[in-house]
């Protein structure tokens, strides 16, 4: 026992003065958060030093309908096509994770019928509602979220979900053959409504989209998502708070058709995405996991070639000018492995010309001892 704690305290104070001796790991002085011996492969972390593209803006566009609300764009006999347009700011954050700034525009058009009497006399009542947009959204790519590391194909098709919320602005207007209508006498006129965008009118969304990859520069994509607006007004058939309910208050009876306090809409469309950068490749399209496989498959498979003496031997001595002390050495003498011709007796005569190999004697003597 006591002779292991000596041992310990003998060998701490060496193994202390070795960690300061001149074979210290330091930190550098221009990356002072980065500790190398010398051999590391040291670069600022900057634009220049990222290897991918993780910029990129969209542009799309397609068809928008009202479809969870008191007046409806698909019904059995007849479907009233809107429209979308959006254009965002997608920054990659990973390789499975993305965030957009989106503004969207668009108008849905929609019909209803009040039941009963009041419906015969008002007919059918048309709406429309425009739109504006402007929302945070959440892009998960859950082709390289689930993608098989053992799959070495390339891969041009991406699945992408979407989650996200905003704020919007919107008009409407409601048309049918009574109580919301152009007349004098009675004065009546359609039911019109304008909700600002701002705070007090945020919206959520989601959806899913599938994405191709068309180009270095060019993505396309089909995305459809669903809107939930959070307004009774949204489809135009009136005031969603206690006048709703008045029979008195024109056109709100339309509210009454659906008891949903939240009317929503559904998009579809087809869009172009530009990646912005210099870099070959999009964060989007990369799997790290696929490079590190792809990599060591590459290492396993790959033919070992061993280059014996590429420079030569050309005193053919055996021993590789690479690494040949001696480049002229005579021929027939034996050599160390360094190349250079033994002289055993170290008396200046190589063994090849020394007639006394064993004892040392002048070279004018052909290494043999003067008697």
């Amino acid at each position: 026992m006591k002779l292991g704690l000596l041992l310990l305290a003998t060998t701490l104070p060496i193994a202390a003065f070795a960690q300061n001796s001149g074979t210290t790991v330091n930190s550098s002085t221009e990356y002072p958060n980065t500790f190398s011996s010398g051999s590391a492969n040291v670069q600022p972390f900057d634009n220049k030093a990222r290897r991918f593209r993780d910029w990129s803006i969209s542009v799309g566009g397609g068809a928008a309908f009202m479809v969870h609300s008191d007046l409806k764009s698909i019904r059995k006999d007849k479907t009233n096509w809107g429209y979308n347009a959006y254009v965002s700011i997608d920054k990659q954050i990973s390789h499975t994770f993305a965030l957009s700034l989106i503004y969207t525009r668009g108008e849905t058009k929609q019909t209803g019928q009040l039941p009963g009497a009041a419906g015969v006399a008002a007919g059918v009542a048309t709406a429309t509602t425009q739109f504006d947009q402007l929302a945070l959204l959440g892009d998960i790519n859950f082709t390289n979220l689930f993608r098989r590391v053992d799959n070495h194909s390339p891969y041009r098709w991406a699945f992408h979900g979407y989650m996200g919320f905003g704020l919007q602005g919107f008009r409407t207007s409601l048309h049918d053959n009574d109580e919301n209508r152009w007349s004098t006498n009675p004065r009546r006129t359609p039911l019109f409504i304008k909700q600002d965008l701002g705070i007090s009118s945020i919206y959520y969304q989601g959806g899913i989209g599938l994405k191709y990859n068309v180009s270095k520069l060019i993505d396309v994509e089909a995305r459809t998502m669903y809107i939930i607006s959070g307004d009774d007004e949204f489809d135009g058939g009136g005031w969603g708070d206690a006048r709703a309910y008045d029979p008195s208050t024109p056109g709100s009876k339309y509210n009454m058709l659906n008891p949903r306090r939240s009317d929503n809409a559904w998009t579809v469309s087809l869009g172009v995405s530009f990646k912005l950068g210099k870099q070959m490749s999009h964060l989007a399209w990369h799997d790290p996991l696929q490079e590190a496989y792809y990599r060591t498959s590459v290492l396993e498979n790959a033919s070992t070639d061993l280059v014996v003496c590429e420079k030569g031997d050309a005193d053919n001595d055996g021993v590789c000018d690479d690494w040949d002390r001696q480049l002229d050495t005579p021929a027939g003498a034996r050599v160390d492995g360094a190349g250079v011709a033994l002289d055993i007796d170290l008396d200046g005569v190589i063994d090849l010309y020394d007639k006394c190999v064993t004892v040392p004697g002048p070279v004018e003597n052909n290494g043999c001892p003067i008697k």
